[in-house]
């Protein structure tokens, strides 16, 4: 197994074609609207276009982990709430975050 087995992971799964940098954008509600748009064009996805573009999004916020400072997964965190917001879905209550 490679020492970066995620980003194979991320390259070559069934689950979304993504653009380059999305995770690194400073606009949560950009980092939403990409991933949206990954979701709903996308010729590798298995799942419908809201549940691939969130699972690539809890996907990186977990395997970045310590990696990620307070304020790159706040703006994760709020990618999360855009993208529900987007597709329809309701915001899920986090404990701690106002």
């Amino acid at each position: 197994m490679t020492k970066r087995w995620s980003k194979k992971v991320t390259e070559t799964s069934n689950a979304l074609d993504l653009e380059k940098g999305v995770f690194s954008l400073d606009d949560p509600s950009e980092i939403a609207r990409s991933l949206k748009h990954s979701g709903e064009h996308s010729k590798r996805r298995k799942s419908s276009p809201f549940r691939s573009a969130m699972s690539m999004l809890v996907f990186y916020i977990n395997r970045a982990g310590a990696d990620l400072d307070e304020k790159q997964r706040e703006r994760l965190e709020a990618a999360k709430d855009g993208l529900r917001d987007l597709c329809g879905k309701p915001k899920k209550d986090r404990p701690g975050i106002d």
